[in-house]
């Protein structure tokens, strides 16, 4: 090897070119109002921008931007890899950065009703997208019926896992184009946010509905109470010449390891559901960095340790770094040249995926979260359509200073949405297999899920009657 081959080079200038587009985005958000006032994330804008670029690219040249000699031939397999692995970076960073918080118990029935919803609202876009693309199969050549549960995984789970689904589903089901299809669905779903969340905000203000929630009006704004909090006691962290953001990175990288040799051994042991074990290597770091964090916590409490070793607030930033790179790694690596026969299928899901999600979670903040509804509205619709940051972005809209509990809503929710939502990972496999199944099998879900959900009113009004 000499260190003057592209092979040396590819791959990290793959990695500044998606970097520097990022803070050319967020320059451009700063001084452009259009961008500013449409919500768009940078991390999609870097991506949308990259991949107009290597559209036009391939449009002069006949070549692919990314697979030329300066990123080694390989430029796209390598945005699929980063996107692959930073979405379990950025979950195992988000699990060790998540704080305790003691809640009263109307406060845990609000979070397990958010993850509820999270879960009712990816079984609802999947019904909506196998109905599509069962209809669309007999239709359009390439496309598979079972292609529709991409949605949810494009819209409610983002870049990441729509990327593992799309690539299970052309490599173990001859989707021709399912990477490009999955990616695709994910970017019309950050659209679905930043647009649908822009044009929600300016109707209900125009309407007079819109109430910005600040600390000075917040008795203005019923909110349930957190049980008071004892005082945090001041964090010792490392000090022995080791600095602490390094500290967080080998932490982070260590867990990803350990999920990858049990992926690995449980691929060996399962070989028919090797393609499934591996689509699920952020749920398996989640679990590994749970289970580590726990043991820290408890060797804190008998002493054998006296340091904390993972720093919340770092770890979050990592996290958002890894989602970010994330993003703008999945929007980059779409050919929309090999969309050319699905554009008319993927536009009438990302449209209805829209609507049929804004509906569904408008009527649900209404319902079981009334005294801060708007702003559960808003949160809850940008992560189902986009990312927990897409959320947030629009939430920072009426509640900039996190005032009402939706923000902690969406990170709480976690838990219960990784237990009720793990049967959908399972009908992602099933659904190129046996789309009507699944589909029924959703349905029936769908229909379960909502009653735990409005449990309450169901089972309340009945005994009042």
């Amino acid at each position: 090897m000499n260190f003057w081959d592209y092979s040396v080079w590819g791959f990290f200038n793959l990695a500044t070119v998606l970097l520097f587009a990022l803070v050319i985005a967020n320059i451009l958000k700063k001084h452009i109002r259009f961008l500013q006032a449409s919500l768009i994330p940078t991390s999609v804008l870097a991506g949308l921008g990259i991949l107009i670029i290597s559209t036009i690219y391939k449009a002069i040249t006949g070549n692919n931007m990314f697979d030329v000699r300066a990123f080694n031939y390989a430029g796209t397999t390598n945005l699929e890899i980063i996107t692959f692995h930073c979405l379990a970076f950025g979950f195992i960073a988000m699990t060790y950065s998540s704080k305790k918080k003691k809640l009263s118990k109307k406060r845990a029935a609000e979070i397990f009703n958010t993850g509820v919803t999270t879960v009712s609202s990816y079984l609802l876009q999947g019904i909506l997208g196998m109905i599509i693309t069962i209809v669309a199969a007999g239709f359009v050549t390439g496309l598979i019926s079972g292609a529709g549960i991409l949605l949810p995984f494009g819209y409610g789970q983002g870049t990441g896992q729509a990327l593992n689904f799309g690539s299970i589903f052309e490599n173990d089901h001859g989707f021709v184009g399912g990477k490009n299809f999955g990616l695709s669905v994910a970017a019309l779903g950050f659209l679905s946010a930043s647009i649908g969340g822009v044009i929600h905000l300016n109707i209900m203000k125009a309407k007079g509905k819109l109430t910005i929630i600040t600390k000075e009006n917040k008795a203005d704004v019923q909110t349930p109470e957190t049980e008071t909090e004892k005082p945090a006691e001041e964090k010792k962290f490392i000090n022995g010449g080791l600095e602490d953001l390094s500290i967080q990175i080998s932490t982070i990288f260590i867990t990803y390891m350990i999920a990858y040799f049990l992926i690995a051994f449980l691929g060996n042991l399962l070989p028919g559901f090797k393609s499934v074990l591996y689509g699920f290597n952020f749920l398996i770091g989640v679990l590994i960095a749970s289970l580590i964090k726990l043991i820290l916590t408890g060797m804190k409490k008998v002493k054998i340790i006296d340091e904390d070793y993972i720093n919340t607030e770092q770890m979050d930033k990592l996290g958002s770094f890894f989602f970010d790179l994330m993003i703008v790694a999945g929007i980059a690596a779409i050919q929309l040249d090999l969309l050319k026969e699905y554009w008319p299928t993927l536009l009438i899901m990302g449209l209805l995926g829209l609507f049929i999600t804004y509906f569904y979670n408008r009527f649900v903040a209404k319902v079981l979260f009334p005294e801060y509804a708007e702003a559960q509205f808003l949160v809850m619709y940008g992560m189902l359509t986009g990312t927990a940051s897409t959320g947030v972005i629009l939430l920072r809209e009426i509640d900039k200073d996190f005032v009402t509990p939706a923000a902690d809503n969406l990170v709480y929710q976690n838990f219960p949405a990784i237990v009720f939502g793990f049967p959908m990972m399972v009908l992602g496999a099933l659904a190129p297999v046996e789309p009507i199944k699944t589909l029924i099998i959703l349905a029936i879900f769908f229909v379960v899920m909502n009653i735990i959900l409005f449990r309450r009113q169901i089972f309340l009004r009945k005994k009042a009657k």
